[in-house]
């Protein structure tokens, strides 16, 4: 059986243990010292639609991990990485990132070195309403993880069981670019604009910014090495409901400091490495600091 431990139980780390850990996997969750305590009081009540069920889910919960482990996934905010990884008291067989952006590799790599550190995205919607509650809001949830070596596959096999679509064995650059290139031209308009996304495509304005955020993007994401072209992530957008907006926004709304810097940053500071100009990207994150009352990422 393959041992996975998940750092940060919000809206996506609370998801997927409370998934895996109803599925019948030795699951660890790591976290500060109060939500450990709720979540081993009560567990984890999870409402999901991905998974047609509404649940709780007792997986063990602690504040430090020095157990062995195969598997470490990392979904907590940009923000939050310093002090979750030095929780971690281990080195696991593999750690995946569920992170949005895409600096936090270097850190991990870091931190637990370049061998056990694979690239991971998740496509979701989900929220943290209250400690060991989530509410999981998208028709599905899937994984992506860049390679395919026993490791990975091991885990792959492990969220699959949990109800989760898993895809792995693409390069990194693709697995981090293609989400983040959806991410975030989605997260900066409906940021921007505080509307959601059937709005921004139906405004000419909006879907201005929108398709210029997706073509900057793109451009960088080809140069950082990634197969992309502007039709996929618009084709995604297109398709997705009317009233999808983004954490980012709903963490405005909330008053917490947006993952700014983590997905609009990043855009900006890969394009500067690459001489690319971006200028709708540029504009939308400044108008996203003004709104958060939060100085503009440095690129």
């Amino acid at each position: 059986m393959t041992t996975i431990a998940v750092v940060g139980p919000g809206g996506v780390g609370g998801f997927v243990a409370a998934a895996l850990a109803r599925s019948g996997h030795e699951v660890r969750v790591v976290a500060r010292e109060r939500t450990v305590e709720v979540i081993n009081a009560g567990g984890l009540w999870v409402r999901s639609v991905a998974l047609h069920d509404d649940f709780i889910a007792r997986p063990r919960a602690v504040s430090e991990l020095s157990e062995p482990t195969d598997a470490l996934l990392v979904a907590t905010k940009a923000s939050g990485l310093p002090g979750a990884v030095e929780r971690v008291q281990t080195t696991p067989g593999l750690v995946v990132p569920l992170l949005n952006g895409i600096e936090h590799m270097a850190a991990l790599r870091a931190r637990f070195g370049a061998g056990p550190v694979v690239a991971g995205v998740i496509r979701i919607e989900s929220d943290r309403p209250a400690p060991a509650e989530v509410v999981q809001t998208s028709p599905g949830a899937r994984i992506d993880v860049a390679g395919e070596d026993g490791r990975i596959l091991a885990l792959a096999g492990a969220l699959r069981v949990a109800g989760l679509e898993v895809r792995t064995g693409a390069t990194e650059s693709q697995v981090l670019w293609t989400k983040l290139a959806r991410l975030a031209p989605l997260a900066l308009t409906t940021s921007a604009s505080d509307r959601p996304l059937g709005f921004i495509r139906e405004d000419p304005r909006w879907r201005s910014a929108l398709e210029g955020a997706v073509n900057e993007t793109v451009a960088v994401a080809v140069a950082e090495g990634a197969t992309l072209a502007p039709e996929q992530p618009l084709g995604e957008l297109e398709s997705a409901h009317r009233e999808l907006g983004s954490s980012m926004q709903r963490d405005i709304a909330a008053g917490r400091e947006p993952e700014l810097d983590a997905i609009g940053g990043a855009v900006l500071r890969a394009a500067a490495r690459h001489e690319l100009p971006c200028p709708t990207v540029r504009w939308l994150v400044e108008r996203v600091a003004q709104r958060a009352g939060i100085n503009a990422p440095v690129s």
